[in-house]
């Protein structure tokens, strides 16, 4: 492994944040592919939410009736989600749900009512990202989707970089708007476990396709990807462990995965 330094043309930084827990209700479905949809939740307690980094983790509550109380709320089943887009003044809150299989979010969010309630609580800390990396690589699976297109919304015009994105197929490719410099490219597992796709497609890079200057890379999908994210970005690329994030989202065979803050 070569030596490296911190990045010099921008640092990412632990912020803390009042924790929170709020009750909202569902506004709003979207279906974007066939198994990947975007929801809008509003309400009084969202007036003054906040999200300041583009990594952030909220915990959603998915109670299977209306709650009672607020307690009874908490007390619902719960699952870890990235804020996408949210309006502080209006109480709006806009998530994504890739959805697989029968669990008690996936069907929430395929099947809830308009008007059912949810709890939300956090995020309880952001990870921020300040100044201007000289080039990026994001990449991920569809639980990463919603963190990724904040990091790209942080891109100037100028900005250089990849973006790569693991989908089952064609028919669930997910668009993420990026400037012209930064390419965006799908990889396909078709019937191939979650993450061995984006492994692969890893794996192949070398340390001839490190781009110069200081790199931020953000890899994040099935727990099992941490370990081709970090011979890559550490051990071929050279980048310093406080300039990329590398995290497994979830993690096979486990409903009550927490990802790492």
């Amino acid at each position: 492994m070569i030596a490296s330094t911190s990045p010099a043309s921008f640092r990412l930084e632990r912020q803390p944040l009042d924790l929170r827990f709020r009750m909202a209700r569902l506004a709003e479905r979207q279906w974007l592919t066939p198994h990947y949809v975007r929801l809008r939740l509003v309400g009084e307690d969202l007036i003054g939410f906040s999200s300041l980094g583009s990594d952030d983790h909220i915990r959603v509550f998915f109670p299977a009736a209306p709650p009672a109380s607020v307690e009874q709320l908490r007390s619902a089943p719960s699952r870890e989600y990235t804020p996408l887009d949210w309006d502080a003044e209006a109480g709006r809150l806009d998530l994504e749900f890739a959805i697989h299989g029968d669990g008690v979010a996936s069907q929430w969010a395929a099947t809830a009512e308009l008007g059912a309630v949810a709890g939300v609580g956090g995020p309880r800390g952001s990870l921020v990202l300040s100044g201007r990396p000289d080039s990026w690589l994001l990449a991920g699976d569809e639980t990463a989707v919603p963190a990724m297109r904040r990091y790209a919304a942080l891109m100037d015009a100028d900005a250089q970089g990849r973006i790569i994105v693991e989908v089952a197929d064609v028919a669930h490719e997910l668009s993420i708007a990026a400037p012209s410099g930064v390419a965006v490219s799908f990889v396909h597992r078709g019937a191939d476990r979650a993450g061995a796709a984006l492994a692969q497609t890893l794996d192949a890079l070398t340390a001839a396709d490190r781009p110069a200057g200081d790199v931020f890379a953000f890899v994040a999908a099935e727990q099992a990807i941490v370990k081709p994210a970090r011979a890559l970005l550490q051990e071929r690329w050279a980048l310093p462990a406080d300039g990329f994030v590398a995290k497994g989202y979830w993690k096979r065979g486990e409903t009550e995965y927490h990802a790492p803050h």
